[in-house]
C-alpha cells in the first residue's frame, strides 16, 4: 500500500480536454479532442501507431503546446500547479534518466526539487522491486529496470493523478501481474488513472473505461464493455448432438452459422450464430426438436472489437508476405 505523505482532498481530480488539436506543419498529430479522465477507475488510452497518443499525453504534462484548445489538470494548465509531482505523476519514456545517476540518486533529486521528503525514495525503491539495486547507474539496467525506476518516479509524489504510456513495456509476467493490481490499486483509492498500451490482452484485463482514438479523432469514449459491445463480433455458441439440421433451422430463421468443428464426447459439435440473440436460437431449436447442450453469448475480445473499429483508422498497414516457393528440382523431406 502506498503511504499519503500530505493530507489528501477528496480525490476529485480529472485530465479534461477540450477541442485539443496540435498541428507539426502538414501533419495534424490531434484533431479536436474533447474528453474527460475521471477519478476511480483505470482508463484505457487506445489507437493503432500514429494515432496521436503520445502527443497528447505530452500536450497534458506540457512538453508541447496546443495549436488549438486546451488541457487541463484539475481545472488548470499543467505549468499553473504549484506541485506538479503531487498532483500529476507520469511516465512517459522509461529510459529518458540520466545513465550516471543511480536508481536513488535519481528519485531523490527528484523528491529534493520536489519538496518530498527522502524517506519516500526508500519506500518507493522496495514498492517498484529495485531497493536491492539502489545503487546501480541506471544506464546499467534493463529495459524491465529502467519501467520499474520509471513506475518508481511516478509514484513519488503520491500524485492524484497518474498516467502510464505502455508501462508494461519490458517487464515479466510477474512483473506485468503487479502493475496491473498496482493500477486496480490506485484507481480504487479513488485517484485518477490513465494507461496507454498496445497489449489489448492487458488492457482488457485492466481497464474500466476507454478512450480510443485514431489519426487524431476520437472514435470512443467509454465503458469496457460497451466498447466490445459495438463489434459485430458478437456471436452465440450453441453446442448439440444434430449440428446439421440446427443450422439449417437456424439459416432458415435468418442467422448466420458456422459449424467450429469442436466435437465432444457424443458426437455434440458447436456451431457459431450471428443475426439472432440468444432467445430466438433456442425457440429455433426447439422448434426443430434439436437438443442443446449449450447455447450462451459468445463475448468478442477486445483485440478483436479494436481491430474492428479502428481498422479505419490504421496509418501504418502491412499485408501478408508470399511464401518463397522450393527451387525447381528441390524436394522436402518431412
Amino acid at each position: 500500500m502506498i503511504t499519503v505523505i500530505a493530507l489528501a482532498s477528496v480525490w476529485s481530480m480529472s485530465i479534461e480536454a477540450r477541442g485539443l488539436t496540435k498541428r507539426y506543419g502538414e501533419k495534424t498529430a490531434v484533431d479536436d479532442l474533447t474528453f474527460t479522465v475521471r477519478p476511480g477507475m483505470v482508463t484505457g488510452f487506445l489507437g493503432p501507431n500514429g494515432a496521436g497518443k503520445t502527443t497528447t499525453m505530452r500536450l497534458i504534462v506540457g512538453l508541447d503546446d496546443p495549436t488549438k484548445g486546451k488541457v487541463t489538470v484539475n481545472g488548470k494548465p499543467f505549468a499553473a500547479l504549484y506541485s506538479p509531482m503531487r498532483e500529476l505523476g507520469a511516465l512517459l519514456d522509461a529510459k529518458a534518466v540520466h545513465g550516471g545517476r543511480s536508481a536513488y540518486s535519481h528519485l531523490l533529486c527528484l523528491a529534493q526539487t520536489n519538496d518530498i521528503p527522502r524517506e519516500r525514495v526508500d519506500e518507493m525503491l522496495c514498492v517498484v522491486g529495485l531497493a536491492d539495486v539502489a545503487g546501480k547507474r541506471a544506464k546499467d539496467f534493463s529495459l524491465g529496470m529502467s519501467q520499474r525506476l520509471g513506475i518508481a518516479a511516478t509514484l513519488l509524489g503520491d500524485p492524484e493523478i497518474l498516467m502510464f504510456d505502455e508501462p508494461v513495456n519490458g517487464l515479466d509476467p510477474e512483473g506485468i501481474l503487479w502493475i496491473r493490481n498496482l493500477m486496480r490499486e490506485l484507481a480504487a483509492e479513488g485517484r485518477t488513472v490513465l494507461v496507454s498500451s498496445h497489449l489489448m490482452s492487458e488492457m482488457e484485463n485492466t481497464a474500466d473505461h476507454l478512450i480510443v482514438i485514431g489519426k487524431g479523432r476520437l472514435i470512443a469514449d467509454c465503458p469496457m464493455e460497451e466498447f466490445i459491445a459495438r463489434s459485430s463480433q458478437q456471436a452465440v455458441r450453441a453446442r448439440t448432438p444434430q449440428p446439421g439440421t440446427l443450422a439449417r433451422a437456424v439459416s432458415a430463421a435468418g442467422g448466420e452459422v458456422a459449424i467450429t468443428g469442436n466435437t465432444a464426447a457424443g458426437g455434440s459439435a458447436e456451431l457459431e450464430v450471428r443475426g439472432l440473440p440468444v432467445e430466438r436460437i433456442g425457440d429455433v431449436a426447439l422448434a426443430a426438436g434439436v437438443p442443446l447442450y449449450l447455447l450462451a453469448p459468445a463475448r468478442a475480445s477486445l483485440e478483436e472489437a479494436f481491430m474492428e473499429l479502428t481498422a479505419g483508422s490504421v496509418e501504418y498497414q502491412a499485408r501478408a508476405r508470399e511464401p518463397r516457393q522450393p527451387a525447381h528440382g528441390t524436394t522436402r523431406e518431412a
